[in-house]
């Protein structure tokens, strides 16, 4: 037997985690658990072996709950606990007005995720009987437990950051779903006209002959096509600046006016589609003048943060992309290390192994779905022009053991990506190359 502890380094982020639990749930204290809704709140005072002590429900919202806690530390103290710590499900909004009620009465609160509550019902009485009374005993004795954690609690900036990233997704999946819309009405009504450019909704020059087209067309292209080439070229350039263009490519020009003699498409729905189509147009155009104003304020609140610089010596990561993630885990220095920034993300691999058995290893899926996609797109973006991820991703593909998949290769290379954030951002230092290859030693905080 050797002398060392034996401890992992997973046995002891372990057990730095329950220590730092048991400091928020002591013995002490009693455990309030509170399943929140609208209206309507379910409370129970417990002891850490979940024996109610009391319980209540209350007609009042997350704002008026003060009254609640109060009463809570006087079941509390007439039970011979110190304080309680209040427990709850991180739900919608709620909870921070929870948060910050507790706070003002100096009470700590710790979350339990739902999915432990929801596999704890039928583990309570062999039934999958659910209510608020029984779900607030459930939180209670999951906190009492220590399956708990305690949640973020960021400051101004890192909040209106991350109000900023979820506008900023919104408006993503709205400007995609109109693309999609659009090209599903030109592909029944006229699907000549997304011949004309090899990538038409990313070519300012397609979108603004498109737009020419549908706002003069109504409903009939023959109308477009008497005014001529020259005076359509014409119309095309005054509309380009509206896209962000200043010179037109005069080939998708001659391109869209040609497909304008194009017979092809369901001719009883044309007129329809157009209009249509031209209704969607504007909203896509509007969603993306916003969608750029929200990137602009992301990047100005990277700038107050004096992290807009920083993060971009990462070869091939722009501010918007570096903004977006920092938008989904808050400031990196709540995590201890880089590895759980990303098993925060959901990407770190998941065992699957029993044993001389060794199954296929997979990523785990669990923690923020809206930071694995802005990581993995944040890779696509950096890929071309960042060498050590290019090399790790080809290393990665061509390799003799355990080769992976173009698509495995480059969820590994979002893990790395996300730990090189956490690394830059927390230690304050700008992203060395040859330290993220491997071919440097690592400075080591001291």
């Amino acid at each position: 037997m050797g002398n060392g502890s034996g401890l992992s380094r997973g046995d002891r982020n372990r057990n730095a985690r329950l220590a730092r639990l048991r400091e928020l749930v002591p013995l002490s204290n009693a455990i309030v658990g509170i399943d929140l809704a609208d209206d309507t709140q379910a409370a129970v005072v417990a002891d850490h072996d979940s024996r109610v002590i009391a319980r209540c429900r209350v007609s009042a919202r997350a704002w008026e709950l003060g009254e609640l806690l109060d009463w809570a530390v006087a079941r509390a103290a007439g039970a011979g606990f110190a304080s309680v710590t209040v427990a709850c499900e991180p739900t919608g909004h709620r909870w921070r007005v929870l948060d910050q009620l507790a706070g003002g009465r100096g009470l700590a609160l710790v979350c339990v995720q739902p999915l432990l509550v929801y596999r704890a019902r039928e583990g309570e009485d062999l039934t999958r009987d659910k209510s608020d009374p029984k779900d607030a005993v459930l939180i209670a004795r999951l906190a009492g437990e220590l399956r708990c954690y305690e949640p973020e609690r960021a400051d101004a900036v890192w909040a209106r950051l991350r109000h900023l990233g979820a506008r900023r997704g919104q408006l993503t999946t709205a400007a995609t779903a109109a693309v999609n819309q659009v090209r599903d009405l030109l592909e029944c009504a006229w699907p000549a006209v997304l011949a004309a450019s090899g990538s038409p909704f990313r070519s300012v020059t397609w979108c603004a002959s498109l737009a020419v087209v549908l706002d003069r067309c109504a409903g009939g292209l023959a109308r477009v096509r008497r005014l001529g080439l020259d005076r359509f070229t014409a119309a095309v350039r005054r509309e380009l600046p509206r896209w962000g263009g200043i010179r037109p490519c005069l080939r998708i020009i001659r391109a869209v006016f040609a497909a304008l003699s194009d017979p092809a498409g369901v001719t009883a729905h044309r007129p329809g589609a157009l209009e249509r189509a031209h209704l969607v147009l504007g909203d896509w155009r509007a969603t993306r003048a916003r969608l750029a104003d929200t990137e602009t304020r992301m990047g100005a609140v990277l700038d107050e943060l004096g992290l807009a610089d920083l993060v971009t010596t990462i070869a091939g990561l722009t501010v918007t992309g570096a903004a977006a993630i920092l938008a989904e885990t808050g400031d990196p220095a709540r995590f201890a290390t880089p590895r759980a920034l990303v098993k925060h993300a959901g990407l770190c691999p998941r065992d699957n192994a029993s044993g001389a058995a060794q199954g296929k290893t997979t990523i785990s899926g669990r923690g923020r779905p809206g930071l694995r996609v802005a990581a993995w797109r944040a890779v696509w973006a950096a890929m071309p022009n960042n060498p050590v991820m290019a090399a790790r991703f080809a290393h990665l593909t061509t390799r003799q053991d355990n080769r992976l998949a173009r698509q495995q290769a480059r969820t590994a290379c979002a893990a790395a990506l996300l730990r090189w954030i956490h690394v830059v951002v927390t230690r304050h230092l700008a992203w060395d190359p040859a330290i993220a290859a491997g071919t440097a030693p690592a400075h080591r905080a001291g």
